[in-house]
């Protein structure tokens, strides 16, 4: 339902100056959006009417990065994001096996073996499995340590030890076919959508690899749509979405309409966890000067940003490390091409003022820094106080987005607004808190650049259970309540996609 009245609550200042007095108000949303914002709103015969009780209206939020077929399969796989060793991963899978036999491939996720002291082999996984598949992704989704059987099952040559960076991607589809539709079809990802929208998430931007636009078809024509969803394309998939005409904003052919094109996705270089981020200065464990690698050439970076920009797609490329987003901010100049930096992990602070001037978004995972505080401090500890640099960012006027890089970390906007704002997890001390952002700031970069709610926006809402800005108590205090926040409604484009408020 598209029209409503909304009675009592406090339109929270997302952006300071831009709220609504303290006093609470009435929201009048037509058509699908926001109308008229005031106290005492008349009410014509017929038009369904809800009682806000006080609660706290933003705009609903938007995960700016996400891979949500791999998200959607998180349920089913062998949490391993505690693992401190090989020894630690062979038991835990060992002891699902015994568990479960009927599985016809194991999948785990989370095992962050950077700082372990002995290296994953395919032969210590082959001792607790056997001839069963077994497939285990790391953390930050950039390798995978898979079995002899699993690596026969993929298609993949034996190796020693892991599979990495563009070998993995490339084989992670193969992956999603043998497992089948109870985890990755149009059911998995309904129920994904409505955990997400019981979040205030109106809004998401996926960037699951090579997928092509017949799948957001047979989701939409199964009915599993609840939010919207901005869906990226790699190089292998490029021509088929230009060669369909889609362009920024387009729909996609068969889709829910609020299913449209999004931007080119590049990888230009690896991961902390796998030391393939590329950087400056050798990685301060290496003796051998290890400084990670490019994963594309420039001409070939080039070339991409290129043949987006003619299509009219923005591109969002990955550059975690410091020498990687420097050459990708030369390509976007030399280019014209618009869109994103992913990550931006790891930045020379001269590179921070070029991002602002080229109009590029920093799209950042807050929950990182949490998940990379142990590595970065044995691998970039003479550079850590140049990682996730939010308040440094914010400060030379770079447009700074939030998300989750879901499955890395939960797709959950308040852990990446909690981890913006306090740097940390639980009662940890805050890692650098000298880049910590506000709470108003960290809202403001989870709502697509729609700020406090007005008249003549989509309404596109969230209704909270408590203030978001809060803050009353410590850094810390405010983290917490952040990561607690609940939300009575969700609605987008005026449909209720969560909640149930009295008439």
């Amino acid at each position: 339902m598209s029209n409503f009245l909304l009675r009592d609550v406090h339109v929270v200042e997302v952006l300071p100056g831009t709220g609504h007095g303290s006093a609470p108000v009435d929201v009048r949303v037509r058509d699908g959006v926001v109308a008229e914002i005031g106290r005492g709103l008349d009410r014509p015969v017929g038009l369904p009417e809800y009682d806000g009780q006080g609660r706290w209206l933003i705009p609903g939020l938007w995960d700016q990065h996400t891979h949500l077929g791999q998200w959607t399969m998180t349920t089913s796989r062998l949490d391993l994001a505690a693992a401190g060793s090989v020894a630690d991963v062979q038991g835990a899978v060992g002891e699902r096996l015994r568990r479960d036999r009927e599985t016809p491939i194991l999948v785990g996720w989370g095992h962050r073996s950077a700082v372990w002291s002995e290296p994953p082999t395919v032969a210590a996984l082959d001792l607790v499995t056997g001839a069963h598949p077994v497939v285990l992704i790391s953390g930050d989704g950039h390798h995978a340590w898979v079995n002899s059987a699993g690596l026969s099952l993929l298609g993949l040559s034996q190796r020693e030890g892991m599979v990495e960076e563009y070998e993995w991607f490339e084989a992670y589809p193969r992956l999603t076919g043998l497992l089948g539709p109870s985890l990755t079809g149009p059911d998995a990802y309904q129920q994904m959508f409505e955990s997400a929208a019981a979040q205030g998430v109106v809004g998401l931007v996926d960037l699951e690899f090579e997928e092509l636009p017949a799948a957001w078809a047979a989701r939409s024509a199964a009915g599993a749509i609840r939010q919207r969803v901005r869906v990226g394309t790699y190089a292998g998939t490029l021509d088929t979405y230009l060669g369909l005409g889609l362009s920024r904003g387009s729909v996609l052919p068969g889709a829910d309409p609020r299913v449209t094109m999004g931007s080119l996705k590049i990888i230009s270089d690896g991961s902390l966890n796998t030391r393939t981020a590329w950087c400056c200065a050798p990685y301060v464990d290496r003796p051998d000067g290890g400084v990670g690698a490019p994963n594309l050439s420039a001409d070939e970076l080039h070339d991409l940003l290129t043949r987006a920009t003619e299509g009219g797609l923005d591109v969002a490329t990955h550059a975690i490390g410091d020498r990687a987003v420097t050459e990708v901010l030369d390509a976007y100049e030399v280019t014209g091409a618009r869109g994103s930096i992913e990550h931006a992990q790891l930045m020379k602070r001269g590179d921070v003022p070029r991002l602002a001037a080229l109009g590029l978004r920093a799209s950042v995972q807050p929950h990182h820094l949490i998940d990379d505080r142990e590595v970065t401090d044995v691998c970039w500890s003479d550079r850590s106080d140049r990682c996730f640099m939010f308040r440094t960012m914010l400060d030379a006027g770079v447009d700074v987005v939030l998300g989750s890089d879901a499955p890395v970390a939960p797709l959950d906007p308040w852990l990446a607004i909690a981890g913006a704002v306090h740097r940390a997890a639980g009662d940890d001390d805050p890692w650098h808190p000298q880049e910590s952002i506000t709470a108003q700031e960290a809202l403001a970069a989870s709502v697509d650049g729609l700020g406090t709610v007005h008249e003549g926006m989509p309404a596109d809402l969230a209704l909270l259970d408590a203030d978001p800005l809060d803050a009353s108590g410590s850094p810390r205090e405010q983290a917490a309540r952040l990561r607690a926040m609940t939300v009575a409604a969700t609605w987008v484009g005026g449909e209720a996609i969560h909640g149930d408020l009295d008439a």
